[in-house]
C-alpha cells in the first residue's frame, strides 16, 4: 500500500488565519433607544438622567458597541456622551453594531502586523471560521498581504479560490 503524502503540509503555502488574531473579551451592545421617549424622541434632561442612573460598571473591561435600533434622529453629542460614561469602564467603545466593533478591533490588530514575512510566498486567507470574523477584516488582510505575497487565495487549501497573483517581473 502506498503512503499517503500530505502535499498541502509539504507545500510553501502560508495560511493566514484571521481567527488567530481574534481579540479575546466580551462584546456588548447598548441600544440607546431605551433612553428615548417612546424609543424615538431624545429629551436632553431625561436622557442625561437615564445616563446618570445607569450602572456603567457592568461594562468593565468589555468591548461595547453603541447604537440606536429605531429610526430616531440622534444628535452626535448623545452618542459621544454615552461614550464618555463608558470610558472609565469599557476597553473600547464604537458607534455601531457588534460587527462594526469587531471590524474596528481587527483593523487595529491587522494594521500592526509585519506582512513582509509573506514576501514572495503563496498565501491562503483561511475562509472558514468558528469566530465572527467580519468581511471587512478579510478585505483589510488581503489588501495588506497583496504588496508582499506572490499569490493570494481564499478558502481552504483543498478548495481555494484564487484572488491575486503577482505579475511577473
Amino acid at each position: 500500500m502506498e503512503e499517503i503524502i500530505n502535499k498541502v503540509a509539504n507545500s510553501a503555502l502560508e495560511v493566514f488565519d484571521l481567527e488567530d488574531y481574534y481579540p479575546k473579551g466580551m462584546r456588548l451592545q447598548i441600544d440607546i433607544s431605551q433612553w428615548l421617549l417612546e424609543g424615538f424622541l431624545l429629551k436632553e434632561k431625561d436622557f442625561r438622567e437615564h445616563l446618570k442612573n445607569h450602572d456603567w460598571s457592568q461594562y468593565q473591561d468589555q468591548y461595547v458597541a453603541v447604537h440606536c435600533s429605531t429610526d430616531a434622529i440622534i444628535p452626535a453629542w448623545a452618542l459621544i456622551l454615552v461614550s464618555v460614561h463608558l470610558a472609565p469602564f469599557a476597553k473600547k467603545t464604537v458607534n455601531g453594531t457588534i460587527e462594526d466593533l469587531d471590524a474596528s478591533l481587527y483593523e487595529e490588530i491587522l494594521n500592526k502586523i509585519d506582512y513582509s514575512v509573506y514576501a514572495d510566498k503563496p498565501v491562503i486567507v483561511k475562509g472558514c471560521s468558528k469566530k465572527p470574523v467580519p468581511m471587512r477584516a478579510y478585505i483589510l488582510a488581503t489588501n495588506n498581504l497583496q504588496p508582499f505575497a506572490r499569490s493570494i487565495m481564499y478558502g481552504e487549501a483543498c478548495s481555494a479560490v484564487p484572488l491575486y497573483k503577482q505579475s511577473k517581473k
